[in-house]
């Protein structure tokens, strides 16, 4: 009876008194692979899948982008108070108010996506997106209507972060279960890539305006620009989404197209969209996400998102020339991102993660020191040691976060494990720093900060599993040709004995 619980292991004197039946056992456990077991991926159709996701990626991100860049400008508008720190940290505190909902988002969205379907939850997120960005972009001054201004603020930057809950989550495990198991690493990176195009068109958008535009002219109508421009990209995001055809794993759950073997079946067909089962089953799992996520958030949005402040605020650069600095370092980042996605789908999803960890961990404290010399050559140096370590994350992360769970929980339990960390780390790394640096009196702080989120994720990498060239968890495997599946039912005859 051991032998019939795949979680217990047979009894050494049972499998020797009965080796034909056991061996029975394991062939109905693990039953050879058909041909028509595997999936055979549609180019195209993963392409669109892939342009889908990176798009709502990308916008998702330039809404972020373009709150952490116009941080002072808001703060002016919506909390005019005569002191700047107080201004800057109510500022980035509304920042973080968008993603302490995000996990709530997520134990929403996430489940929702596991019982309906990723193609429909995705396109409802990003219209919740697009509605939020753009509705801070009408909201009237503290001048106009008071203490309201920043009631509506608040209220938008929750909508904001309510329906990124589910962004996140639900692209990466599109793009994941679309795309073929050996190259599941260079299309997840255009998800990352999404994410740099995001910050870089925020950044660009806003450098252009403060070079246009005098202070006076930014606080009365400049900084509305860039979160109007975001209503017209969420439609057409929404557009492509619409288009797509569910993920072949999904379709698999709901009695569709992609065939799997029984094995696989006794996975993908239990309950879906249980919250509680993701806590209770998957918890270990959900730790480890939330260790790497947190690892990676904080220094992505040291990085990427509060680099400019810490420029202009505690070096006295001006915001263009900060923006300028990290907008070509982040163009540099989008022109390796793919490349190091297929690095990780030729040696593995670890050891591309350990080495971004591990360069966090060794170069943040010298390369702050350069930063803080001041000098342009100094800064971009430094600036560049910081994003090389992250964009070995950036272009593996995607990958490799997906299939940490099982396709029947895959969306639920990455939406909760990345946001709960996303929340708690990410989105609170600009004020807790800023909080640091005024507390300690020292500007070195960024450094210490993400050295210890980078030892953190160290030992979280060094925990995971590698799964680079592997099925994902619960699903069949997904090849690109008819030869590369008949090669892998073929691998499992064994060579006839004479």
């Amino acid at each position: 009876m051991a032998a019939s619980d795949p979680h217990q292991v047979a009894d050494p004197e049972a499998v020797k008194r009965h080796p034909a039946l056991f061996r029975a056992i394991r062939k109905r456990q693990n039953p050879k692979l058909r041909r028509t077991d595997i999936t055979v991926t549609d180019d195209q159709a993963v392409k669109r899948a892939v342009k889908a996701a990176s798009l709502g990626n990308a916008m998702e991100w330039f809404d972020f982008g373009i709150y952490s860049y116009l941080a002072g400008t808001i703060g002016d508008v919506f909390f005019p108070s005569g002191n700047d720190t107080t201004e800057l940290l109510s500022s980035f505190a509304t920042f973080a108010v968008a993603f302490l909902v995000r996990p709530l988002g997520g134990m929403f969205f996430g489940p929702m996506g596991d019982k309906i379907g990723r193609k429909k939850v995705l396109a409802l997120t990003m219209i919740m997106m697009a509605i939020g960005t753009f509705a801070i972009g009408v909201i009237p001054s503290h001048e106009s209507i008071g203490v309201w201004a920043a009631v509506l603020l608040i209220f938008f930057r929750m909508l904001q972060g309510f329906s990124t809950g589910g962004e996140y989550g639900g692209a990466s495990t599109f793009i994941a279960e679309y795309a073929p198991d050996k190259r599941r690493g260079f299309f997840g990176s255009f998800l990352e890539f999404g994410t740099l195009a995001g910050y870089v068109g925020a950044a660009g958008l806003v450098t252009l305006l403060y070079a246009v535009l005098n202070d006076a002219q930014m606080e009365s109508w400049g900084w509305r620009v860039p979160f109007l421009v975001a209503g017209p990209l969420g439609l057409v995001g929404l557009y492509l989404r619409l288009r797509l055809d569910e993920t072949p794993a999904f379709q698999k759950l709901e009695g569709g197209t992609a065939h799997a073997t029984e094995a696989a079946d006794s996975v993908e067909t239990t309950a879906k969209g249980d919250l509680a089962k993701i806590f209770r089953d998957y918890w270990p799992t959900l730790i480890l996400c939330i260790c790497l996520v947190g690892a990676y958030n904080i220094t992505d949005y040291m990085l990427l998102s509060y680099m400019p402040t810490y420029l202009s605020d505690e070096l006295g650069y001006s915001e263009t020339h900060g923006l300028l600095i990290l907008l070509g370092v982040m163009v540099f980042l989008m022109l390796i991102i793919n490349q190091v996605g297929k690095l990780s789908d030729r040696f593995g999803r670890k050891p591309l993660l350990m080495t971004g960890m591990l360069g966090f961990l060794v170069f943040s404290l010298p390369a702050f020191l350069l930063i803080r010399q001041g000098s342009i050559a100094a800064i971009i140096i430094g600036m560049l040691m910081l994003g090389l370590s992250l964009v070995c994350m950036l272009g593996t992360m995607s990958a490799a976060l997906p299939a940490l769970f099982p396709t029947n929980v895959r969306y639920g339990s990455l939406s909760v494990g990345y946001n709960l960390s996303a929340s708690i780390f990410g989105g609170t790394t600009p004020l807790v720093i800023t909080a640091l640096i005024s507390v300690s009196g020292t500007n070195l702080m960024p450094a210490y900060y993400s050295m210890a989120a980078a030892l953190v994720g160290v030992i979280a990498v060094a925990c995971m599993k590698e799964t680079a060239n592997r099925p994902l968890a619960g699903s069949p495997p997904s090849v690109e040709t008819t030869e590369e599946a008949e090669e892998l039912v073929a691998a499992q005859t064994p060579d006839p004995k004479f």
